[in-house]
């Protein structure tokens, strides 16, 4: 008996959303059957969406989170081509507009953030988090290398290794514990924190705010962030990181298959009882 497939919603104009308030601009990523996973959709409109809030005088800081139980489950490994030839940006050109905007981006998180999710999150300027959210570099269970080498800069060597080896889910106060966010407050807390954080940093001198997200972006580029992110350039890395077919991942032809369930049960076999609660 094979397990139903989720039914993928069509792209949709609404896959991300934009809001501007008071001095701060909310984006929220609208996928929330698929718990916001990233496709070429996603990727086409936050650029939009992150392009709007940085070209507003108006917008003095930014919001990103997302739509329903999940901040993002990562990339949509279920996710179709685009159907016309209009540009994708990639995510890392996503990540990179949040890291070079002068204005700072506040990730709100809760549920899901794992994978490009975790990524994402962590390209931003704070990340405040739920109670309930669970981070996590899960590549490694389907063979892949991480998108976007955000996580070592984030929080050190020894456990940037236990993430990127092991592959295992982490809940919101071991997050915090390791640098992978700056706050954890209860659920119902999430977005007031956020948007008081936001305001908070619009009410601040503009000039300032911005100079000192440039300090602190420099002092990591001068330790090798944007080489560190560049690592397919290097030939020796290249071939360990080139991708193998489709059919290399053993997990994805029983989604194909068999569905959702039975992927995820054949996914995270090796993860059962070991998760960090």
């Amino acid at each position: 008996m094979t397990s139903p497939q989720i039914e993928i919603p069509p792209p949709s104009p609404d896959d991300v959303l934009y809001e501007k308030r008071e001095g701060y601009a909310l984006i929220t990523l609208n996928r929330p059957v698929v718990l916001n996973a990233i496709n070429w959709s996603i990727l086409r409109r936050l650029k939009v969406a992150l392009d709007q809030a940085e070209g507003d005088d108006e917008v003095k800081a930014v919001i990103l989170t997302g739509a329903g139980r999940a901040f993002s489950a990562g990339g949509d490994i279920q996710s179709t081509p685009p159907p016309d030839s209009d540009p994708t940006p990639s995510g890392m050109d996503v990540n990179m507009q949040i890291w070079e905007m002068p204005k700072p981006v506040i990730a709100a998180v809760r549920g899901y953030a794992v994978g490009q999710g975790t990524q994402l999150a962590g390209m931003c300027d704070m990340t405040i988090a739920a109670d309930d959210a669970v981070f996590g570099e899960l590549q490694i269970r389907h063979g892949f290398g991480p998108p976007v080498l955000v996580t070592p800069f984030l929080v050190g060597m020894k456990q940037a290794k236990e993430m990127l080896l092991l592959g295992e889910r982490i809940n919101a106060a071991e997050a915090l514990r390791l640098g992978l966010v700056n706050r954890v407050v209860p659920g119902e807390r999430l977005m007031d924190e956020a948007i008081e954080v936001a305001k908070k940093l619009a009410a601040l001198p503009e000039k300032t705010v911005r100079l000192n997200k440039v300090l602190v972006n420099r002092a990591y580029e001068l330790a090798g962030f944007r080489e560190a992110l560049a690592y397919r350039d290097d030939p020796g890395v290249a071939a360990l990181a080139a991708p193998g077919s489709r059919d290399a991942d053993p997990h994805l032809r029983v989604l194909r298959e068999q569905g959702w369930e039975a992927f995820r049960k054949s996914r995270d076999e090796l993860y059962r009882g070991e998760e960090k609660k």
